[in-house]
């Protein structure tokens, strides 16, 4: 399964190390990533294979709070849920 994981905060050192560092830890392979700043602002988008997560509720609630602790928002979702939420 992919997962669509989004982080948006202040810009700073570190933020994509950090959540990718995160997705390891579930062994979560991080396919594409596309990022930005802008007037300061961190914007990330990335596409993973989550297929060796066995909780995917775990995995999403774990990277959510790691954003919640670095002020950050982190949301993680199912890329086939987000492809429907995207469909006109």
């Amino acid at each position: 399964m992919k997962a669509v994981i989004t982080v948006v905060g202040s810009d700073r050192v570190g933020i994509l190390a950090m959540i990718a560092n995160a997705c390891a830890k579930y062994d979560v392979n991080v396919l594409d990533v596309s990022q930005t700043i802008v007037d300061g602002i961190f914007t990330m988008t990335m596409i993973t294979d989550c297929s060796k997560v066995k909780n995917f509720g775990s995995f999403a609630s774990f990277m959510e709070k790691l954003g919640q602790e670095n002020s950050l928002i982190v949301r993680v979702m199912n890329q086939n849920i987000f492809d429907a939420m995207h469909t006109v």
